[in-house]
């Protein structure tokens, strides 16, 4: 796959490998292409190219069930390249080549070496034969429209590619593009889209410049062109199991023009039963592990959950900070899960949620999410951090909702200090939330003289809350104080 390496992506949820095997010997093409090599040789004539002759594809088409298909003869075709391509079939030119003036030649196919790993091989093995059947669809799909090849050919029958203004290296590139946008369309906020992203909105991404304001006509005719070849592209990749795709609705392919593209952009948007019109596409989990695959091949940094199972607490906690919350308890989970003693993990996760330092508040917000999916038998170690200046205030929390008996309550010190903690956690994880406003107003009605306390706070992010609650605080006066209170602390450290 040809991409730039890009800045890390939200890791994926991936199915297992074995589910996922189970899903690629189902796609329609790659099982068409077990198949047909099952079908061929030994010693099976077929062209120079290796490709299936002409007589060949009725029957070709009537053992895959579609011998009554108009297009049962095309298909074949492409099962039988994908066999080919995925060493299912095994190509050879005989030393002695029959020539033939209108053919060019024959070879002989048989079924390949890589045919047992269906029935013998790991999931891993059949994981590799699907990605190697993508690889092959998708170098199709990059292929302009027979139409237009036609129309293309010069007099002596060689495609004229200037008069067709084809690329082919620009137009993979465009297609890795679109699939590598999906993918992030996909895994953003929480690991796995809530539903299929509508073609314009996949075509808009690939055409339309990120500053641009309202797109211009010669920019939105752009994506109406890049909307049909995507059409015409995802209707390739279907059947490998790559994407569930609704395709542009036919009528609005003849009707459609700028104006009524315009409007679906506009920002009251379109009625859920017009937006499908336009063609909806939604990776499956074959599709997301085949991306991911494709990705981390060009060199792109893709993780997926449960990649930190066998990392330590410190690499955990530094990489779930930034994850959506959801992804966050799934990763943690795995961790837990990956053969550590509790008390032993639980007193690896407090030690790493230690520090001074910017990420630190979000660090010990997710540690309290692991903590949340301790036992009983972690009590003791969580108590023994109950005098811990930065975990202590955490540790208290736990052993209440636990119902822990003799928790000495905090001093008010610990309280400011993990209240300011928990705010500037929830600033690094969220943002400035209408939620975390709420937060802050729950605060400031519960301690009567907050701001004059709360300055004094000896945290690195006291002065970057304060500011954030004059900010973000509903009640004028309170967000007048939050200010004073954050130039007091400012000029502490002045």
């Amino acid at each position: 796959m040809s991409a730039e390496p890009r800045p890390l992506l939200p890791p994926v949820r991936l199915h297992s490998e074995a589910e996922l095997a189970r899903e690629a010997l189902a796609t329609p093409l790659l099982s068409g292409a077990v198949r047909l090599a099952r079908w061929a040789g030994p010693g099976t004539r077929v062209g120079a190219g290796g490709e299936l002759l002409d007589e060949q594809l009725p029957e070709a088409a009537v053992l895959l069930g579609l011998g009554a298909h108009p297009d049962g003869p095309a298909y074949a075709s492409q099962a039988w390249r994908v066999a080919v391509d995925a060493g299912l079939v095994e190509v050879t030119e005989p030393e002695d080549v029959e020539r033939d003036a209108d053919e060019g030649g024959f070879a002989s196919a048989e079924p390949g070496e890589d045919l047992a790993l269906v029935t013998g091989g790991t999931p891993a093995d059949v994981l590799d034969l699907w990605l190697a059947a993508l690889d092959s669809v998708l170098a199709d799909a990059a292929v302009p429209d027979l139409d237009d090849l036609v129309d293309a050919l010069d007099a002596g029958g060689e495609i004229d590619f200037e008069q067709l203004d084809w690329d082919p290296q620009r137009e993979a590139d465009f297609l890795d593009g679109v699939l590598a946008n999906l993918y992030l369309l996909t895994v953003a906020d929480g690991g796995a889209a809530d539903g299929p992203v509508p073609l314009p909105v996949l075509a808009a991404s690939m055409v339309v410049p990120e500053d641009m304001g309202d797109p211009t006509e010669e920019v939105l005719e752009q994506v109406s062109d890049a909307m049909m070849r995507l059409d015409d592209q995802f209707r390739q990749l279907e059947p490998i199991g790559l994407v569930e795709f609704r395709p542009v609705d036919e009528e609005l392919m003849a009707e459609a023009d700028d104006e009524e593209f315009a409007e679906f952009n506009a920002p009251a948007g379109a009625e859920d039963e017009d937006v499908s019109r336009y063609g909806l596409v939604r990776l499956t989990p074959l599709g997301l592990y085949g991306i991911r695959a494709r990705l981390l091949e060009a060199g792109v940094e893709a993780p997926a959950v449960g990649d930190l199972a066998d990392k330590g607490a410190d690499a955990l906690l530094d990489a779930v900070s930034g994850f959506s919350e959801a992804t966050a308890q799934a990763e943690i989970e795995l961790w837990l899960a990956a053969g550590r003693e509790r008390p032993a993990a639980v007193a690896e996760l407090l030690a790493a949620a230690r520090g001074g330092d910017e990420g630190g508040p979000l660090r010990r917000l997710r540690c309290q999410q692991a903590l949340s999916l301790a036992g009983d038998e972690a009590e003791s170690v969580v108590r023994a951090a109950l005098d811990d200046p930065e975990l202590g205030g955490l540790a208290r929390v736990w052993l209440a909702e636990r119902g822990a008996a003799d928790v000495p309550a905090p001093d008010q010190e610990m309280v400011f200090w993990l209240t300011v903690d928990t705010l500037a956690a929830q600033l690094a994880a969220g943002g400035e939330t209408d939620e975390l406003s709420g937060l802050m107003t729950s605060l400031t009605d519960r301690h009567s003289g907050f701001f004059d306390a709360v300055w004094r706070v000896e945290h690195p992010a006291t002065a970057e809350v304060l500011e954030a609650m004059g900010r973000l605080h509903p009640d004028r006066k309170s967000a007048k104080d939050a200010r004073k209170a954050a130039f007091k602390a400012r000029s502490r450290h002045a």
